[in-house]
């Protein structure tokens, strides 16, 4: 301090204690250390089995509320509020497409204890599935008997709309000889004096 010229302070400059930077920068390691040991505790444990993805067992109301008008106030409990209400998340979704997005989404599967993986079906499974379907099916259901019955039935039709066109034709044809005749019984003379010598059929 001698050294320092006359009129000079320093007294500004901070002076700085190692011992206690040291004991702050071990208790920050100290801190770090159980924050980093209580993480790997929570990882740590097993992991939550879910159950895979299963098909639905209900129907979904989308239409029930549709075109109908309600009142919506800011302190409505969330159920009776506008839009569709997903009882399992708590939450409001606005319209319908986005409501089907959120039930078949993650987030709605987790929260019912599902993941989103599919069960890989075994042979026997799909055998036993198309087994029930054939069962269900109803008795006065679609055969080849009555594919033959419908095969004919459009021939048929067919056949009818053919014959129609062709007496369609044949009608216009005799109409238009017919015309022609009486075109050909005119003397030409007379009706080009009279003014219609142009009229009939272009066809000779």
């Amino acid at each position: 301090m001698a050294n320092n010229p006359v009129g000079v302070d320093n007294t500004f400059r901070k002076k700085i204690d190692r011992e206690e930077f040291l004991q702050r920068a071990r208790e920050r390691e100290r801190l770090e250390q159980e924050e980093d040991e209580r993480r790997r505790s929570k990882g740590k444990g097993p992991p939550v089995q879910r159950k895979p993805l299963k098909q639905r067992d209900y129907e979904i109301d989308l239409e029930s509320r549709l075109g109908k008008t309600q009142v919506v106030t800011p302190i409505a409990p969330l159920s009776q509020q506008a839009g569709y209400y997903c009882s399992v998340c708590e939450c409001v979704v606005k319209d319908s497409a986005n409501y089907l997005d959120h039930i078949n989404g993650k987030k709605h599967q987790r929260a019912l204890g599902m993941s989103m993986r599919v069960e890989r079906a075994s042979l026997e499974q799909v055998q036993q599935r198309f087994e029930l379907l054939k069962k269900r099916k109803p008795a006065g259901s679609f055969s080849e008997k009555d594919l033959d019955e419908r095969i004919q039935k459009q021939q048929e039709e067919e056949e009818e709309r053919k014959r129609l066109k062709r007496e369609r034709k044949k009608e216009k044809k005799e109409k238009e000889k017919a015309a022609l005749q009486e075109q050909e019984d005119v003397d030409p003379d007379i009706a080009a004096m009279m003014g219609f010598g142009g009229f009939g059929t272009s066809k000779k």
